[in-house]
């Protein structure tokens, strides 16, 4: 159990104590939600760094690091929904995106193909993490402006989200094929 898979089971570790304290429905709960999630969302790019740079990419890396980030953002999003801050279809646009991609890599991984991750998915995964956190901010602290930030956030975040799914396809879509 290296360094960067010890951040990866703490990014999950870190979920349920961002659920309990974005349910307080409090300015505090909320404040304490954000530092969560972003310190979550920072684990992502540092157990990535770590494992690359130290040479210790593993096998349990590959499969929990995107699975760790798929359950705090859909956390999150859950989350959102809930207090009316994001619509649902930009979460469930998201979140089906999320099973889609996971799917294929299963498929992929039963022909024994690894899909790495994308430029697109990478950038994807920034721009959810980011949205997220304008859309925490949202909660507490709600000028127009920030509304505003908000919307064009999410919107990016999910068209992003669209074109990422799409890539991965179109890119693999040799592991879907009927035949065989």
């Amino acid at each position: 159990m290296n360094l960067a898979n010890k951040l990866t089971i703490l990014r999950i570790i870190l979920i349920p104590g961002f659920l309990v304290f974005i349910s307080l429905n409090t300015t505090l709960g909320t404040i304490i939600a954000i530092v969560i999630f972003a310190a979550a969302s920072f684990t992502d790019k540092l157990d990535g760094y770590i494992a690359r740079s130290r040479n210790q990419v593993t096998k349990f890396g590959k499969f929990m690091d995107p699975l760790a980030d798929k359950l705090l953002v859909t956390s999150a999003l859950v989350s959102l929904v809930e207090h009316g801050v994001v619509p649902t279809w930009v979460a469930m646009i998201i979140i089906a995106r999320e099973f889609a991609v996971t799917g294929l890599r299963a498929v992929a991984a039963a022909e024994g193909v690894v899909i790495a991750a994308s430029w697109w998915g990478k950038i994807k995964t920034v721009s959810q993490m980011t949205a997220i956190i304008v859309a925490l901010i949202k909660l507490i602290y709600s000028p127009a402006f920030i509304v505003y930030i908000t919307y064009i956030s999410l919107g990016i975040c999910t068209v992003i989200t669209i074109i990422s799914g799409l890539d991965y396809f179109i890119k693999n879509k040799s592991a879907l094929s009927t035949e065989n």
